[in-house]
Protein backbone atom coordinates (compact mmCIF):
# COMPACT_ATOMS: atom_id res chain seq x y z
CA UNK A 1 0.00 0.00 0.00
CA UNK A 2 1.16 3.53 -0.76
CA UNK A 3 1.24 5.89 2.19
CA UNK A 4 -0.56 9.15 1.51
CA UNK A 5 0.70 12.43 3.00
CA UNK A 6 -0.29 16.03 2.50
CA UNK A 7 1.10 19.51 2.85
CA UNK A 8 -0.48 21.57 5.61
CA UNK A 9 -3.14 23.94 4.28
CA UNK A 10 -2.40 27.67 4.50
CA UNK A 11 -3.68 28.86 7.87
CA UNK A 12 -3.21 31.98 10.03
CA UNK A 13 -0.53 30.02 11.92
CA UNK A 14 1.41 28.58 9.00
CA UNK A 15 1.68 29.50 5.34
CA UNK A 16 4.77 27.42 4.57
CA UNK A 17 2.81 24.43 3.14
CA UNK A 18 5.16 22.10 5.02
CA UNK A 19 4.95 18.41 4.15
CA UNK A 20 5.60 15.32 6.29
CA UNK A 21 9.07 13.82 6.36
CA UNK A 22 8.64 10.05 6.59
CA UNK A 23 11.58 7.65 6.89
CA UNK A 24 11.73 5.03 4.16
CA UNK A 25 11.50 2.17 6.68
CA UNK A 26 8.33 3.54 8.29
CA UNK A 27 4.90 2.30 7.24
CA UNK A 28 1.94 4.65 6.97
CA UNK A 29 -1.35 2.96 6.13
CA UNK A 30 -3.27 4.47 3.24
CA UNK A 31 -6.37 4.81 5.45
CA UNK A 32 -4.55 7.26 7.72
CA UNK A 33 -3.93 11.01 7.37
CA UNK A 34 -0.65 12.80 8.01
CA UNK A 35 -0.74 16.54 7.31
CA UNK A 36 1.93 19.20 7.69
CA UNK A 37 5.34 19.37 9.33
CA UNK A 38 5.47 15.86 10.83
CA UNK A 39 8.79 14.00 11.28
CA UNK A 40 8.24 10.21 11.26
CA UNK A 41 11.33 8.21 12.26
CA UNK A 42 12.66 4.82 11.19
CA UNK A 43 10.58 1.65 11.72
CA UNK A 44 7.47 3.55 12.77
CA UNK A 45 3.99 2.06 12.22
CA UNK A 46 1.08 4.40 11.54
CA UNK A 47 -2.01 2.15 11.63
CA UNK A 48 -5.32 2.55 9.77
CA UNK A 49 -7.71 5.29 10.85
CA UNK A 50 -5.14 7.55 12.49
CA UNK A 51 -5.20 11.35 12.13
CA UNK A 52 -1.94 13.27 12.57
CA UNK A 53 -2.51 16.93 11.72
CA UNK A 54 0.18 19.57 12.09
CA UNK A 55 -2.08 22.24 10.58
CA UNK A 56 -2.38 24.44 13.69
CA UNK A 57 0.37 23.57 16.14
CA UNK A 58 3.59 22.25 14.56
CA UNK A 59 6.03 20.60 14.15
CA UNK A 60 5.42 17.01 15.34
CA UNK A 61 8.08 14.36 15.99
CA UNK A 62 7.45 10.58 16.16
CA UNK A 63 10.62 8.72 17.16
CA UNK A 64 12.14 5.50 15.86
CA UNK A 65 10.32 2.24 16.51
CA UNK A 66 7.16 3.92 17.81
CA UNK A 67 3.62 3.05 16.78
CA UNK A 68 0.40 5.03 16.50
CA UNK A 69 -2.44 2.53 16.51
CA UNK A 70 -5.92 2.52 14.95
CA UNK A 71 -7.99 5.61 15.62
CA UNK A 72 -5.17 7.54 17.30
CA UNK A 73 -5.26 11.34 17.01
CA UNK A 74 -2.30 13.72 17.24
CA UNK A 75 -3.00 17.45 17.03
CA UNK A 76 -1.68 20.63 18.62
CA UNK A 77 -2.69 24.14 19.60
CA UNK A 78 -1.18 27.11 17.81
CA UNK A 79 0.19 28.36 21.13
CA UNK A 80 2.51 26.40 23.38
CA UNK A 81 5.61 24.33 22.65
CA UNK A 82 7.60 21.56 24.37
CA UNK A 83 11.33 20.99 24.28
CA UNK A 84 12.22 17.79 22.43
CA UNK A 85 15.17 15.54 23.20
CA UNK A 86 17.09 17.32 20.40
CA UNK A 87 16.61 20.61 22.30
CA UNK A 88 14.34 21.96 19.55
CA UNK A 89 10.78 23.21 20.08
CA UNK A 90 7.83 21.06 19.04
CA UNK A 91 4.09 21.13 19.37
CA UNK A 92 4.13 17.34 19.94
CA UNK A 93 7.15 15.19 20.68
CA UNK A 94 6.83 11.39 20.82
CA UNK A 95 10.05 9.55 21.67
CA UNK A 96 11.50 6.25 20.51
CA UNK A 97 9.75 2.88 21.00
CA UNK A 98 6.57 4.51 22.30
CA UNK A 99 3.08 3.06 21.85
CA UNK A 100 0.13 5.38 21.23
CA UNK A 101 -2.59 2.74 21.37
CA UNK A 102 -6.08 2.53 19.91
CA UNK A 103 -8.06 5.81 19.95
CA UNK A 104 -5.59 7.63 22.21
CA UNK A 105 -5.35 11.43 21.87
CA UNK A 106 -2.06 13.33 22.10
CA UNK A 107 -2.84 17.03 21.90
CA UNK A 108 -0.03 19.54 21.90
CA UNK A 109 1.67 21.06 23.58
CA UNK A 110 2.60 17.55 24.68
CA UNK A 111 5.73 15.46 25.27
CA UNK A 112 5.73 11.65 25.43
CA UNK A 113 9.11 10.16 26.31
CA UNK A 114 10.94 7.08 25.06
CA UNK A 115 9.39 3.66 25.81
CA UNK A 116 6.08 5.15 27.00
CA UNK A 117 2.77 3.33 26.69
CA UNK A 118 -0.40 5.41 26.29
CA UNK A 119 -3.44 3.17 26.75
CA UNK A 120 -6.72 2.95 24.84
CA UNK A 121 -8.77 6.18 24.74
CA UNK A 122 -6.36 8.00 27.05
CA UNK A 123 -5.66 11.72 26.58
CA UNK A 124 -2.44 13.67 27.05
CA UNK A 125 -2.82 17.46 26.76
CA UNK A 126 -0.52 20.30 27.77
CA UNK A 127 1.64 17.83 29.65
CA UNK A 128 4.95 16.00 29.72
CA UNK A 129 5.00 12.21 30.22
CA UNK A 130 8.48 11.11 31.24
CA UNK A 131 10.50 8.26 29.82
CA UNK A 132 9.21 4.75 30.48
CA UNK A 133 5.78 5.74 31.86
CA UNK A 134 2.84 3.35 31.55
CA UNK A 135 -0.54 5.07 31.10
CA UNK A 136 -3.39 2.56 31.15
CA UNK A 137 -6.84 2.87 29.58
CA UNK A 138 -9.30 5.82 29.70
CA UNK A 139 -6.92 8.14 31.59
CA UNK A 140 -6.56 11.93 31.41
CA UNK A 141 -3.19 13.66 31.86
CA UNK A 142 -3.42 17.44 31.67
CA UNK A 143 -1.36 20.44 32.83
CA UNK A 144 1.23 18.29 34.64
CA UNK A 145 4.68 16.76 34.26
CA UNK A 146 4.76 13.03 34.98
CA UNK A 147 8.18 11.94 36.31
CA UNK A 148 9.92 9.12 34.41
CA UNK A 149 8.97 5.52 35.10
CA UNK A 150 5.56 6.10 36.68
CA UNK A 151 2.40 3.96 36.43
CA UNK A 152 -0.98 5.59 35.78
CA UNK A 153 -3.90 3.23 36.43
CA UNK A 154 -6.93 2.93 34.15
CA UNK A 155 -9.46 5.73 34.56
CA UNK A 156 -7.04 8.06 36.36
CA UNK A 157 -7.51 11.83 36.09
CA UNK A 158 -4.16 13.54 36.71
CA UNK A 159 -4.61 17.32 36.54
CA UNK A 160 -2.35 18.69 39.26
CA UNK A 161 1.31 18.19 40.01
CA UNK A 162 0.71 16.80 43.49
CA UNK A 163 -1.18 13.89 41.97
CA UNK A 164 1.58 13.36 39.42
CA UNK A 165 4.32 13.29 42.06
CA UNK A 166 2.45 10.65 44.09
CA UNK A 167 2.12 8.17 41.23
CA UNK A 168 3.66 4.71 41.83
CA UNK A 169 6.61 3.44 39.81
CA UNK A 170 6.20 0.86 37.06
CA UNK A 171 7.09 -2.78 37.73
CA UNK A 172 9.23 -5.07 35.62
CA UNK A 173 6.19 -6.86 34.24
CA UNK A 174 4.75 -3.53 33.07
CA UNK A 175 7.98 -2.75 31.23
CA UNK A 176 7.90 -6.18 29.59
CA UNK A 177 4.31 -5.61 28.53
CA UNK A 178 5.08 -2.24 26.93
CA UNK A 179 8.11 -3.73 25.16
CA UNK A 180 5.97 -6.63 23.95
CA UNK A 181 3.48 -4.20 22.37
CA UNK A 182 6.32 -2.47 20.51
CA UNK A 183 7.59 -5.81 19.16
CA UNK A 184 4.08 -6.82 18.05
CA UNK A 185 3.61 -3.59 16.14
CA UNK A 186 7.06 -3.90 14.60
CA UNK A 187 6.00 -7.31 13.27
CA UNK A 188 2.79 -5.74 11.93
CA UNK A 189 4.84 -3.06 10.18
CA UNK A 190 6.95 -5.75 8.52
CA UNK A 191 3.85 -7.62 7.40
CA UNK A 192 2.20 -4.51 5.98
CA UNK A 193 5.31 -3.47 4.09
CA UNK A 194 5.58 -6.78 2.26
CA UNK A 195 1.83 -7.40 1.82
CA UNK A 196 2.05 -6.51 -1.89
CA UNK A 197 5.25 -8.45 -2.48
CA UNK A 198 4.74 -12.22 -2.87
CA UNK A 199 8.48 -12.84 -2.70
CA UNK A 200 8.51 -11.16 0.70
CA UNK A 201 5.43 -12.81 2.18
CA UNK A 202 6.11 -16.37 0.97
CA UNK A 203 8.68 -17.13 3.73
CA UNK A 204 6.16 -16.03 6.36
CA UNK A 205 3.47 -18.31 4.99
CA UNK A 206 5.90 -21.19 4.55
CA UNK A 207 6.97 -20.86 8.15
CA UNK A 208 3.38 -21.61 9.21
CA UNK A 209 2.86 -24.46 6.71
CA UNK A 210 3.68 -27.85 8.28
CA UNK A 211 4.27 -29.31 4.81
CA UNK A 212 7.36 -27.13 4.43
CA UNK A 213 8.97 -28.51 7.60
CA UNK A 214 11.54 -31.15 6.63
CA UNK A 215 10.70 -34.74 7.53
CA UNK A 216 12.19 -35.69 10.89
CA UNK A 217 12.47 -32.07 12.07
CA UNK A 218 10.56 -30.67 15.04
CA UNK A 219 8.92 -27.23 15.13
CA UNK A 220 11.81 -25.90 17.11
CA UNK A 221 14.26 -26.84 14.37
CA UNK A 222 15.85 -29.85 16.06
CA UNK A 223 16.02 -33.26 14.44
CA UNK A 224 13.86 -36.12 15.66
CA UNK A 225 12.49 -39.45 14.60
CA UNK A 226 9.19 -41.21 15.00
CA UNK A 227 10.87 -43.64 17.35
CA UNK A 228 11.72 -40.88 19.83
CA UNK A 229 9.00 -38.29 19.44
CA UNK A 230 6.10 -40.48 18.51
CA UNK A 231 4.93 -38.10 15.74
CA UNK A 232 7.15 -36.09 13.45
CA UNK A 233 7.02 -32.32 13.91
CA UNK A 234 4.99 -32.47 17.12
CA UNK A 235 5.91 -32.21 20.77
CA UNK A 236 5.00 -35.00 23.09
CA UNK A 237 1.75 -34.53 24.99
CA UNK A 238 2.52 -37.07 27.66
CA UNK A 239 2.91 -34.33 30.33
CA UNK A 240 -0.83 -33.73 30.18
CA UNK A 241 -3.03 -35.80 32.47
CA UNK A 242 -5.61 -38.20 31.10
CA UNK A 243 -8.36 -35.93 32.42
CA UNK A 244 -7.02 -33.01 30.36
CA UNK A 245 -6.93 -35.29 27.31
CA UNK A 246 -10.54 -36.20 27.89
CA UNK A 247 -11.59 -32.60 28.44
CA UNK A 248 -9.96 -31.53 25.17
CA UNK A 249 -11.56 -34.44 23.35
CA UNK A 250 -15.02 -33.45 24.60
CA UNK A 251 -14.57 -29.80 23.66
CA UNK A 252 -13.45 -30.65 20.13
CA UNK A 253 -16.27 -33.16 19.71
CA UNK A 254 -18.79 -30.41 20.51
CA UNK A 255 -17.25 -28.11 17.92
CA UNK A 256 -15.55 -25.74 20.36
CA UNK A 257 -12.12 -24.19 19.85
CA UNK A 258 -9.30 -24.55 22.37
CA UNK A 259 -7.40 -21.61 23.83
CA UNK A 260 -5.00 -20.97 26.71
CA UNK A 261 -4.04 -18.11 29.01
CA UNK A 262 -1.17 -17.69 31.47
CA UNK A 263 -0.41 -15.44 34.44
CA UNK A 264 2.42 -14.99 36.90
CA UNK A 265 1.71 -14.63 40.63
CA UNK A 266 0.98 -10.87 40.49
CA UNK A 267 -1.23 -11.08 37.41
CA UNK A 268 -3.06 -14.08 38.89
CA UNK A 269 -3.99 -12.07 41.99
CA UNK A 270 -5.46 -9.30 39.81
CA UNK A 271 -7.03 -11.70 37.26
CA UNK A 272 -4.92 -10.10 34.52
CA UNK A 273 -4.48 -13.19 32.39
CA UNK A 274 -2.44 -13.02 29.19
CA UNK A 275 -3.39 -14.97 26.09
CA UNK A 276 -0.99 -17.63 24.85
CA UNK A 277 -0.34 -18.17 21.18
CA UNK A 278 -3.65 -19.09 19.52
CA UNK A 279 -4.25 -22.79 18.88
CA UNK A 280 -5.35 -23.02 15.25
CA UNK A 281 -5.33 -26.80 15.07
CA UNK A 282 -8.59 -28.72 15.17
CA UNK A 283 -7.33 -32.32 15.51
CA UNK A 284 -6.77 -33.72 18.98
CA UNK A 285 -3.07 -34.76 18.65
CA UNK A 286 -2.06 -31.34 17.33
CA UNK A 287 -4.05 -29.49 19.99
CA UNK A 288 -2.53 -31.59 22.78
CA UNK A 289 0.96 -30.96 21.40
CA UNK A 290 0.40 -27.21 21.41
CA UNK A 291 -1.02 -27.37 24.94
CA UNK A 292 2.09 -29.19 26.10
CA UNK A 293 4.27 -26.55 24.45
CA UNK A 294 2.34 -23.79 26.24
CA UNK A 295 2.81 -25.47 29.63
CA UNK A 296 6.52 -25.93 29.01
CA UNK A 297 6.94 -22.32 27.87
CA UNK A 298 5.20 -20.97 30.98
CA UNK A 299 6.67 -23.25 33.62
CA UNK A 300 6.35 -21.60 37.04
CA UNK A 301 3.17 -19.76 36.04
CA UNK A 302 -0.56 -20.37 36.14
CA UNK A 303 -1.99 -21.73 32.88
CA UNK A 304 -5.67 -22.22 32.21
CA UNK A 305 -7.49 -24.09 29.46
CA UNK A 306 -10.25 -22.31 27.55
CA UNK A 307 -13.17 -23.78 25.62
CA UNK A 308 -14.46 -21.23 23.10
CA UNK A 309 -17.74 -21.19 21.22
CA UNK A 310 -16.61 -19.33 18.10
CA UNK A 311 -20.16 -18.86 16.81
CA UNK A 312 -21.55 -17.28 19.94
CA UNK A 313 -18.16 -15.65 20.68
CA UNK A 314 -18.17 -16.77 24.30
CA UNK A 315 -16.23 -19.02 26.61
CA UNK A 316 -17.78 -22.27 27.71
CA UNK A 317 -14.91 -23.38 29.94
CA UNK A 318 -12.12 -21.84 32.01
CA UNK A 319 -10.02 -24.38 33.92
CA UNK A 320 -6.61 -23.95 35.52
CA UNK A 321 -4.39 -26.84 34.43
CA UNK A 322 -1.05 -25.66 35.86
CA UNK A 323 0.06 -23.76 38.96
CA UNK A 324 3.53 -22.51 39.93
CA UNK A 325 5.70 -25.35 41.19
CA UNK A 326 3.12 -28.00 40.34
CA UNK A 327 2.66 -30.57 37.67
CA UNK A 328 -0.28 -29.93 35.34
CA UNK A 329 -3.49 -30.17 37.34
CA UNK A 330 -6.01 -32.92 36.90
CA UNK A 331 -9.56 -32.02 35.95
CA UNK A 332 -12.59 -33.72 37.41
CA UNK A 333 -12.99 -36.91 35.41
CA UNK A 334 -16.74 -36.86 36.02
CA UNK A 335 -17.18 -33.79 33.87
CA UNK A 336 -19.03 -34.80 30.74
CA UNK A 337 -19.61 -31.25 29.55
CA UNK A 338 -17.63 -28.03 29.93
CA UNK A 339 -18.58 -26.35 33.15
CA UNK A 340 -18.83 -22.66 33.83
CA UNK A 341 -15.63 -20.74 34.51
CA UNK A 342 -14.19 -21.07 37.98
CA UNK A 343 -10.89 -20.35 39.65
CA UNK A 344 -9.53 -22.57 42.40
CA UNK A 345 -7.78 -21.11 45.35
CA UNK A 346 -4.17 -20.12 44.75
CA UNK A 347 -1.45 -22.55 45.61
CA UNK A 348 -0.24 -20.31 48.41
CA UNK A 349 -3.57 -20.37 50.27
CA UNK A 350 -3.43 -21.59 53.81
CA UNK A 351 -6.02 -22.11 56.49
CA UNK A 352 -8.48 -19.39 57.39
CA UNK A 353 -7.24 -19.03 60.95
CA UNK A 354 -5.96 -15.51 60.16
CA UNK A 355 -9.54 -14.20 59.88
CA UNK A 356 -11.49 -13.56 63.05
CA UNK A 357 -14.82 -15.32 63.54
CA UNK A 358 -16.90 -12.16 62.90
CA UNK A 359 -15.17 -11.58 59.55
CA UNK A 360 -15.69 -15.22 58.60
CA UNK A 361 -19.37 -14.78 59.43
CA UNK A 362 -19.45 -11.62 57.28
CA UNK A 363 -18.05 -13.55 54.31
CA UNK A 364 -20.50 -16.40 54.90
CA UNK A 365 -23.48 -14.02 54.84
CA UNK A 366 -22.28 -12.24 51.69
CA UNK A 367 -21.97 -15.55 49.87
CA UNK A 368 -25.37 -16.70 51.13
CA UNK A 369 -26.95 -13.61 49.57
CA UNK A 370 -25.34 -14.34 46.21
CA UNK A 371 -22.70 -11.62 46.40
CA UNK A 372 -19.10 -12.02 45.21
CA UNK A 373 -16.10 -11.38 47.42
CA UNK A 374 -13.33 -8.99 46.44
CA UNK A 375 -10.52 -7.17 48.21
CA UNK A 376 -8.26 -4.14 47.90
CA UNK A 377 -5.03 -3.17 49.59
CA UNK A 378 -2.99 0.00 50.06
CA UNK A 379 0.21 1.06 51.76
CA UNK A 380 0.21 4.16 53.97
CA UNK A 381 0.86 6.53 51.03
CA UNK A 382 -1.85 5.05 48.84
CA UNK A 383 -4.25 4.91 51.81
CA UNK A 384 -3.89 8.65 52.43
CA UNK A 385 -4.80 9.37 48.79
CA UNK A 386 -7.51 6.64 48.66
CA UNK A 387 -5.60 4.93 45.83
CA UNK A 388 -6.54 1.36 46.66
CA UNK A 389 -5.21 -1.47 44.50
CA UNK A 390 -7.58 -4.26 43.52
CA UNK A 391 -6.76 -7.93 43.98
CA UNK A 392 -8.75 -11.03 43.19
CA UNK A 393 -10.03 -13.46 45.82
CA UNK A 394 -9.98 -16.81 43.97
CA UNK A 395 -12.57 -19.42 44.82
CA UNK A 396 -16.33 -19.77 44.79
CA UNK A 397 -16.86 -21.76 47.99
CA UNK A 398 -16.50 -20.44 51.52
CA UNK A 399 -13.38 -22.47 52.54
CA UNK A 400 -11.51 -21.43 49.39
CA UNK A 401 -12.39 -17.76 49.81
CA UNK A 402 -11.48 -17.69 53.50
CA UNK A 403 -8.14 -19.34 52.69
CA UNK A 404 -7.51 -16.82 49.90
CA UNK A 405 -8.31 -13.89 52.23
CA UNK A 406 -6.00 -15.29 54.89
CA UNK A 407 -3.20 -15.59 52.36
CA UNK A 408 -3.90 -12.04 51.20
CA UNK A 409 -3.67 -10.64 54.74
CA UNK A 410 -0.37 -12.44 55.25
CA UNK A 411 1.00 -11.26 51.93
CA UNK A 412 0.09 -7.62 52.68
CA UNK A 413 0.93 -7.56 56.36
CA UNK A 414 1.84 -4.02 57.32
CA UNK A 415 -0.67 -2.62 54.82
CA UNK A 416 -4.34 -1.71 54.79
CA UNK A 417 -6.66 -4.39 53.40
CA UNK A 418 -10.38 -4.00 52.91
CA UNK A 419 -13.08 -6.55 52.16
CA UNK A 420 -15.52 -5.94 49.32
CA UNK A 421 -18.99 -7.37 48.83
CA UNK A 422 -20.04 -7.12 45.18
CA UNK A 423 -23.47 -7.52 43.62
CA UNK A 424 -22.55 -9.01 40.20
CA UNK A 425 -26.02 -8.41 38.74
CA UNK A 426 -26.25 -4.73 39.62
CA UNK A 427 -22.47 -4.33 39.18
CA UNK A 428 -22.12 -2.40 42.41
CA UNK A 429 -20.48 -2.76 45.78
CA UNK A 430 -22.64 -3.54 48.77
CA UNK A 431 -19.84 -3.51 51.33
CA UNK A 432 -16.44 -1.91 51.81
CA UNK A 433 -14.83 -2.72 55.17
CA UNK A 434 -11.22 -2.34 56.32
CA UNK A 435 -10.22 -5.68 57.85
CA UNK A 436 -6.51 -5.02 58.37
CA UNK A 437 -4.39 -2.00 59.24
CA UNK A 438 -0.58 -1.74 59.45
CA UNK A 439 -0.87 -2.50 63.15
CA UNK A 440 -2.77 -5.74 62.58
CA UNK A 441 -6.30 -7.05 61.92
CA UNK A 442 -9.27 -4.77 62.58
CA UNK A 443 -11.82 -6.07 65.05
CA UNK A 444 -15.46 -6.29 64.03
CA UNK A 445 -18.51 -6.50 66.19
CA UNK A 446 -19.99 -9.96 65.97
CA UNK A 447 -23.49 -8.42 65.84
CA UNK A 448 -22.85 -6.72 62.49
CA UNK A 449 -23.70 -9.37 59.96
CA UNK A 450 -25.63 -8.12 56.94
CA UNK A 451 -23.86 -6.06 54.27
CA UNK A 452 -27.07 -4.19 53.47
CA UNK A 453 -28.00 -3.34 57.06
CA UNK A 454 -25.97 -0.12 57.15
CA UNK A 455 -22.74 -1.41 58.69
CA UNK A 456 -21.03 0.81 61.18
CA UNK A 457 -18.27 3.13 60.02
CA UNK A 458 -14.96 1.24 59.93
CA UNK A 459 -11.65 2.60 60.99
CA UNK A 460 -9.66 4.54 58.42
CA UNK A 461 -10.84 6.38 55.32
CA UNK A 462 -13.07 3.58 54.10
CA UNK A 463 -16.26 4.44 52.22
CA UNK A 464 -18.77 2.24 53.97
CA UNK A 465 -22.26 3.08 54.94
CA UNK A 466 -22.88 5.44 57.85
CA UNK A 467 -26.02 6.00 59.91
CA UNK A 468 -28.78 7.85 58.06
CA UNK A 469 -30.22 9.38 61.25
CA UNK A 470 -28.33 12.61 60.56
CA UNK A 471 -30.44 13.29 57.44
CA UNK A 472 -33.43 15.57 57.79
CA UNK A 473 -36.93 14.07 57.38
CA UNK A 474 -37.48 16.31 54.32
CA UNK A 475 -34.35 14.94 52.64
CA UNK A 476 -35.31 11.36 53.45
CA UNK A 477 -38.76 11.98 51.98
CA UNK A 478 -37.19 13.47 48.84
CA UNK A 479 -35.01 10.40 48.36
CA UNK A 480 -37.96 8.10 48.97
CA UNK A 481 -39.99 9.93 46.34
CA UNK A 482 -37.19 9.75 43.74
CA UNK A 483 -36.72 6.02 44.25
CA UNK A 484 -40.47 5.40 44.11
CA UNK A 485 -40.58 7.07 40.68
CA UNK A 486 -37.80 4.81 39.40
CA UNK A 487 -35.12 7.51 39.36
CA UNK A 488 -31.50 6.94 40.38
CA UNK A 489 -30.05 8.96 43.24
CA UNK A 490 -26.63 10.54 42.84
CA UNK A 491 -24.72 13.48 44.28
CA UNK A 492 -22.06 16.11 43.58
CA UNK A 493 -19.81 18.16 45.85
CA UNK A 494 -17.72 21.32 45.56
CA UNK A 495 -15.53 23.48 47.76
CA UNK A 496 -16.09 27.25 47.85
CA UNK A 497 -13.89 27.92 44.79
CA UNK A 498 -15.48 25.21 42.66
CA UNK A 499 -18.95 26.28 43.83
CA UNK A 500 -18.39 29.84 42.57
CA UNK A 501 -17.39 28.50 39.14
CA UNK A 502 -20.08 25.76 39.11
CA UNK A 503 -17.35 23.10 38.81
CA UNK A 504 -19.08 20.35 40.76
CA UNK A 505 -17.38 16.99 41.24
CA UNK A 506 -19.38 13.77 40.94
CA UNK A 507 -19.73 11.33 43.82
CA UNK A 508 -21.28 7.88 43.66
CA UNK A 509 -24.18 6.94 45.94
CA UNK A 510 -24.03 3.12 46.21
CA UNK A 511 -27.23 1.19 46.74
CA UNK A 512 -30.62 0.82 45.10
CA UNK A 513 -32.84 0.49 48.17
CA UNK A 514 -33.82 3.37 50.42
CA UNK A 515 -31.80 2.35 53.54
CA UNK A 516 -28.64 1.85 51.49
CA UNK A 517 -29.05 5.14 49.60
CA UNK A 518 -29.75 7.13 52.78
CA UNK A 519 -26.77 5.59 54.53
CA UNK A 520 -24.54 6.35 51.56
CA UNK A 521 -25.73 9.97 51.50
CA UNK A 522 -25.06 10.33 55.22
CA UNK A 523 -21.53 9.00 54.73
CA UNK A 524 -21.01 11.39 51.81
CA UNK A 525 -22.14 14.41 53.83
CA UNK A 526 -19.80 13.42 56.65
CA UNK A 527 -16.90 12.89 54.24
CA UNK A 528 -17.39 16.32 52.64
CA UNK A 529 -18.20 18.32 55.76
CA UNK A 530 -17.35 21.95 55.11
CA UNK A 531 -18.22 21.69 51.41
CA UNK A 532 -21.30 22.13 49.26
CA UNK A 533 -23.16 18.90 48.46
CA UNK A 534 -26.13 18.64 46.15
CA UNK A 535 -28.59 15.81 45.59
CA UNK A 536 -29.29 14.61 42.05
CA UNK A 537 -32.27 12.70 40.71
CA UNK A 538 -31.40 11.00 37.43
CA UNK A 539 -33.74 9.48 34.86
CA UNK A 540 -31.59 6.64 33.55
CA UNK A 541 -33.85 5.97 30.54
CA UNK A 542 -33.72 9.48 29.08
CA UNK A 543 -30.29 10.17 30.61
CA UNK A 544 -31.32 13.48 32.11
CA UNK A 545 -31.49 15.03 35.55
CA UNK A 546 -34.88 15.56 37.15
CA UNK A 547 -33.61 17.18 40.34
CA UNK A 548 -30.62 19.25 41.48
CA UNK A 549 -30.90 20.36 45.10
CA UNK A 550 -28.18 21.63 47.45
CA UNK A 551 -28.46 19.65 50.69
CA UNK A 552 -25.34 20.89 52.50
CA UNK A 553 -23.47 24.19 52.66
CA UNK A 554 -20.30 25.19 54.54
CA UNK A 555 -21.04 26.61 57.95
CA UNK A 556 -20.47 30.36 58.10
Amino acid sequence: MVARSFAAPPTPWSRSLAEPKIHETAYVHSFSNIIGDVHVGANVLIAPGTSIRADEGSPFHIGEGSNVQDGGVIHGLAEGRVLGDDQQQYSVWIGNDASITHMALIHGPAYVGDHCFIGFRSTVFNARVGKGCIVMMHSLIQDVEIPPGRYIASGSVITNQQQADRLPTVQDSDVKFASHVVHINDALRTGYRCADNIACIAPIRNELDPQTIPQGTNHNGTNGTNGTNGTSGQMQSTSLSQEVHEQVRQLLAQGYKIGTEHADERRFRTSSWQSCAPIQASREPEVLAELTACLAEHTGEYVRLLGIDSKAKRRVLEKIIQQPGDQPLKLNGSQSRPSSASNPAPATSSGSSGLSAPWQEQVRQLLAQGYKIGAEYADARRYRSSSWQSTSVPGSREPEILASLTALLAEHSGEYVRLLGIDPKAKRRVLEQVIQQPGGPVAQSATKTLPDSTPSQPQGRDRSYASSSSLSPDLQAQVRQLLAQGYKVSAEYADARRYRSSSWQSASVPGSREPEVLASLAALLAEHAGEYVRLLGVDTKTKRRVLEQVIQQPKK
